[in-house]
């Protein structure tokens, strides 16, 4: 793993055995991952919410190979992967990801227990189900046995019936829209609400859209995978277009064998 970006001394400094300083040619730790990642330090106003996206893309910009993301994924990606959770309150994902990637409740991580603690978070993030329709299978371990109770965000017109289903498997349902779907902006203040202000989403592309759409996403995480796969796969993010493009900022951006590992943020001086 090297660092791109920001450009150090230590990044353009020879280490031995050729290429570059700042970890370079070797494996980096999840405590080094962890600080390359730690989300923006709370104000004098206390914490508020900060939305960050984790997505992967392929060269020609495929989210998925054959509906999932593990295809086009690297060993150090699902590393990065596990620590933008262990930093995360809780995990924001739509339904659809739940079906196809076959959502599983998060776990503790002997390795972020400490931290974890010392930032008064529970041992694992929550995970939260964005639907309208509720039709999901409450019988998975998702909803039965999470070390954190599973929350599923829906729209106030939901059919009861399914609120009570989810609710009898142990989630805690959260109205976060007036009619049958959720708004993302309404999404992110009830998660707020509920003490959850380090977001993580995880999409799918469908979900990514509607908060890019809603102006409440603050950072992406976006893995540049070095594959081309052509097809129709999906965008990080679908849905209708925005009226004006929304520029982010590059934070950071660090590489191993071919993947680029790239943080973008809402302006550079949040961090």
């Amino acid at each position: 793993m090297r660092r791109l970006f920001p450009v150090t001394d230590e990044t353009a400094a020879p280490v031995p055995g050729g290429g570059s300083g700042d970890g370079a040619g070797r494996e980096w730790s999840l405590a080094e991952l962890a600080a390359a990642y730690a989300y923006p330090e709370p104000g004098p106003g206390g914490p508020v919410p900060w939305l960050r996206a984790n997505m992967v893309s392929t060269l020609d910009g495929a989210a998925q190979h054959d509906g999932r993301s593990q295809p086009i994924s690297s060993d150090t990606d699902m590393r990065i992967f596990g620590t933008l959770r262990a930093l995360a309150d809780v995990v924001v994902v739509g339904a659809e990801t739940v079906r196809k990637e076959g959502y599983r409740p998060a776990r503790a991580r002997e390795d972020f227990a400490a931290m974890r603690e010392a930032a008064g978070q529970r041992p694992a993030p929550a995970i939260a189900v964005v639907t309208a329709s509720l039709d999901l299978d409450f019988s998975l371990p998702l909803f039965t046995s999470p070390l954190v109770p599973t929350l599923v965000l829906t729209g106030a017109a939901a059919a009861p019936d399914r609120v009570a289903a989810a609710e009898k498997a142990g989630a805690r349902v959260v109205t976060a829209g007036d009619g049958i779907g959720v708004d993302p902006a309404r999404a992110v203040r009830a998660l707020a609400g509920l003490g959850h202000t380090r977001l993580l989403t995880e999409g799918g592309p469908r979900l990514l859209g509607q908060m890019v759409a809603a102006g409440v996403l603050d950072e992406l995480c976006l893995t540049v995978s070095p594959m081309l796969t052509a097809g129709e796969a999906q965008r990080i993010a679908g849905g209708p277009a925005v009226t004006v493009p929304r520029r982010f900022g590059l934070v950071s951006m660090l590489e191993e064998d071919g993947f680029l590992f790239t943080r973008y943020g809402r302006t550079r001086a949040a961090y």
